[in-house]
């Protein structure tokens, strides 16, 4: 019985050894290995990296080209608005267009009977009797001149009478020349109602009748464009001080935008700019800037820049905001990476950093001006560094991947 005691306590004593041992070792290679693990790393293979053609570019100084970015609303260009008064004081019989309507040029935009037009026709009805009348004088006069002059070259009249005859055809041709110089002044004046040297001709005619069919008036496009403002009826008197119509022709469009005074040294008149609107987010429209306002607006402390846009397509729209980018005269070395290996996670902007030839880095990035394919790096990466440019995507999804089989 004692030897057996004897046995289990040895047995006892063996396996309180044997625990204390494993008890005292210290963790190895999964603490290690642990360690090792940085969440910001992802591993590509050789093979992975070949089949997408991953390439890295150095980070390196570039001469960049700063750009001012501004935000402006699309207007029309002023030199291609029409602002349509009647040309004299009348009645409207038919308005042609409505509101929103494109009309070309020389389409008739409404029809009046023009008071001041009716009266002028008759001044030149009554210029023009007269004138018949003073002509048929002169052509008397000049008969009797005529005769005059054949009779004192042989004497059968005196001086005096001669100078008579004369004196009465000078008059009578003076008259004839005045009234040219009235009739002349009118027909102008009925040129500027819209009345052709025909239409001139045939007042008084059967065709025209009575003075209110010959006084009938069309106003009508001076340009091709859309009717942006409608303020007349039929019926409505309307005098030469009342606008009816505004045209504007959108084939061409003015952004102005407002640039902050700290930024008006980098911008010039003549250089192109870039112009984004919300309706088009993917869409860049050319433009240009074609003046810079020599004043300042004192409460915000920015100066208005005119960009002009072709808009031929039709798509912008007036009263659109506009996002504008304009590039500045000068340059500077600025860290660049290239526009390729830009990525975002998590609604930051971020790049891959090669490590070694498998492990690649993500680094958050603040960015600052872009010149053509490059980017300027602020932060987030050094000079000399490896970025994954082509095949920058496949990283990130490599790495989106890792991280959403690291959280199960």
């Amino acid at each position: 019985m004692t030897r057996r005691n004897l046995i289990i306590g040895a047995a006892i004593l063996v396996l309180v050894a044997s625990l204390l041992v494993f008890l005292r070792r210290k963790p190895e290679a999964p603490t290690e290995r642990a360690a090792s693990i940085d969440p910001n790393v992802v591993e590509l293979t050789p093979e992975a990296q070949q089949s997408v053609g991953l390439t890295v570019v150095e980070a390196n100084e570039k001469p960049i080209q700063r750009v001012v970015k501004v935000t402006g609303t699309v207007s029309p260009d002023q030199s291609l608005v029409a602002h349509i008064f009647p040309l004299a004081r009348g009645i409207v019989e038919r308005v042609h267009v409505q509101l929103g309507d494109r009309v070309r040029r020389e389409e008739p935009l409404v029809s009046y009977d023009n008071i001041e037009l009716g009266q002028l026709i008759g001044e030149y009805l009554s210029l023009r009797g007269g004138l018949e009348k003073l002509d048929a004088q002169e052509q008397v006069a000049k008969k009797f001149l005529d005769r005059a002059q054949a009779l004192i070259e042989v004497q059968a009249i005196a001086q005096r009478e001669f100078e008579l005859r004369q004196a009465e055809y000078e008059q009578a041709k003076a008259g004839v020349e005045s009234q040219k110089a009235e009739l002349a002044r009118v027909e102008e004046q009925l040129h500027r109602f819209g009345l052709s040297d025909q239409d001139i001709g045939a007042l008084g005619g059967s065709e025209h009748g009575t003075h209110r069919t010959a006084s009938h008036s069309e106003l009508r496009a001076p340009l091709s464009g859309v009717i942006t403002r409608y303020e007349v009826s039929q019926g409505e008197l309307v005098d030469r001080d009342k606008e009816l119509f505004t045209i504007v022709d959108t084939s061409s469009l003015w952004v102005l935008a407002d640039v902050y005074e700290k930024d008006i040294g980098m911008v010039a008149a003549g250089t192109a700019c870039r112009v984004t609107v919300s309706s088009y987010p993917q869409e860049v429209f050319a433009g240009r800037v074609t003046y810079v306002s020599d004043f300042l607006d004192p409460t915000s402390r920015t100066a208005k820049v005119r960009c002009v846009v072709p808009n031929r397509d039709g798509r912008l729209k007036l009263e659109m905001f506009a996002s504008v980018e304009i590039p500045a005269a000068e340059q500077r070395s600025s860290l660049t990476v290239p526009a390729a290996a830009l990525q975002q996670i998590d609604q930051q902007t971020v790049v891959f950093v090669q490590r070694d030839p498998t492990h690649f880095e993500k680094r958050v990035i603040q960015i600052g001006d872009r010149s053509q394919d490059w980017v300027e790096v602020l932060t987030g990466v050094q000079k000399g560094e490896k970025v994954v440019t082509q095949g920058s995507f496949y990283v990130k999804s490599t790495f989106l991947k890792d991280q959403m089989g690291g959280e199960e």
